[in-house]
């Protein structure tokens, strides 16, 4: 409350925009897509972010060899993290692990919503961790708390694979095997 208190709706903030995006986009987006997609958008994040971060020669490219200063790298990065995630999701969602994630049916809508936020949140998590320090120390400090922080983005990465465990599905009677 004291949040939404504190925000200047005159003067709207970067932060406020993060924050009206995360809302519409957990509810909106997540229930359009269903449950399987926004598992198999999950395990697309996490692939593409194990590519960006794991990429060899990734700040050699960035900006260096054009002359211009890419923020630190983070449009370069944001632009082929989204690349990469984008590129992914359509891969893997035509393929059989798409059906192996994605076995549980449609899921019930607190489920689906569930599965969004945790996408979104890790989404806006993993792009603002590409931000250059001196930007991000101009975010509210609950932003910075709730995304960028440590225990923030852990939290981020951790808690959607603890709800893919944990809402695993149902049983796989009546539904076709993956290998024949």
């Amino acid at each position: 409350m004291q949040f939404l208190q504190s925000i200047d709706w005159t003067m709207p903030t970067w932060d406020l925009f993060i924050v009206i995006f995360f809302v519409i986009a957990a509810f909106l987006y997540g229930l359009s897509l269903g449950k399987d997609r926004v598992i198999v958008i999950l395990v697309s994040i996490y692939m593409a972010l194990a590519v960006i971060n794991t990429a060899p020669y990734l700040n050699d490219l960035s900006g260096k060899d054009i002359n211009i200063d890419f923020g630190h790298n983070f449009a370069f990065k944001v632009t082929l993290f989204l690349g990469v995630f984008i590129a992914l999701f359509f891969l893997l969602s035509r393929s059989a692990l798409s059906r192996a994630f994605g076995s549980s049916g449609g899921g019930s809508w607190w489920q689906v919503i569930l599965f969004s936020f945790l996408h979104i949140g890790l989404l806006i998590s993993v792009i603002l961790s590409f931000l250059p320090f001196q930007t991000a120390e101009h975010l509210m400090p609950i932003t910075r708390q709730i995304f960028t922080s440590d225990l923030g983005k852990f939290l981020w990465i951790t808690t959607p694979i603890v709800a893919m465990v944990v809402f695993k599905g149902g049983s796989n009677r009546g539904r076709p095997p993956l290998v024949d």
